[in-house]
């Protein structure tokens, strides 16, 4: 088997392609930091093809595609993103636009493509790493909620439409709470609660996307956040979501 993960050179998509050598799969590994994956590379005993590559530009996600649509991908692992912290009147315009490339533009594109080969084969794995996040407004960090939030949208309406047509290809999300690594410090925030590490969320996930699980929530504590969610009016929601986002800028 071979897997395609991008933003592959820190954190969760690093330790999935960890996971997925171990388990000798081959690894197609995509990210912006050249040195860091020439430093993953060396660590793993598997065939590994580095593509240096920024996934928030659209024609190169169409020439990702191109390049290794022939290269019998079996498994796509969409983990590229970033967020970014502030009221929406203050937060840099430009760089919300390039979130919303990378953390939408890139999985819609990647997903489709490649999901298009998988549903003719009748197999295949499409991994998209979305957040806990997706399942409240977010105040304070508005963008990058609202992007997490059509990843798992469109990832579950891509999860059903294959069960309905009996496929055997498979479209799982995974929406984790906080996580050790270096999203933090791109987002300008301080997460109250000590994350997963990024090796456990990397292993779970990767256990459940082999099971054709739809959605994968990390810990028992954020699956009762997830559950109590849903119990809450949306007035109680926005308020409880900004207060948790106040408390990560202090």
């Amino acid at each position: 088997m071979k897997a395609l993960i991008t933003g592959a050179s820190s954190g969760i998509g690093r330790d999935m392609a960890r996971v997925l050598a171990a388990m000798d799969i081959d690894l197609i590994l995509v990210a912006r930091r050249g040195d860091r994956l020439r430093e993953l590379k060396r660590e793993l005993a598997v065939s590994v093809d580095i593509v240096i590559l920024d996934v928030s530009v659209k024609e190169n996600c169409l020439a990702l595609y191109q390049r290794f649509r022939n290269d019998s991908v079996d498994i796509l692992i969409n983990n590229a993103g970033f967020g970014d912290f502030g009221e929406f009147t203050q937060t840099d315009l430009d760089k919300e636009l390039n979130m919303i490339s990378t953390n939408i533009h890139a999985v819609h594109i990647l997903s489709k493509l490649f999901l298009r080969d998988f549903v003719k084969k009748d197999r295949g794995y499409i991994l998209n790493v979305a957040s806990s996040a997706a399942f409240l407004p977010g105040p304070l960090m508005a963008t990058y909620y609202a992007t997490k939030a059509y990843v798992e949208r469109l990832t579950l309406a891509m999860h059903k439409e294959l069960q309905k047509r009996n496929s055997h290809a498979s479209v799982s999300v995974l929406c984790p709470g906080p996580v050790q690594t270096e999203f933090d410090r791109v987002a300008n925030v301080r997460f109250m609660m000590k994350g997963k590490t990024s090796m456990d969320v990397a292993s779970y996930a990767i256990r459940g996307m082999f099971k054709g699980k739809a959605v994968m929530i990390p810990g028992i504590l954020m699956k009762g956040s997830y559950l109590l969610c849903k119990c809450l009016p949306l007035s109680v929601q926005m308020e409880a979501s900004y207060h948790i986002q106040h408390q990560k800028n202090r």
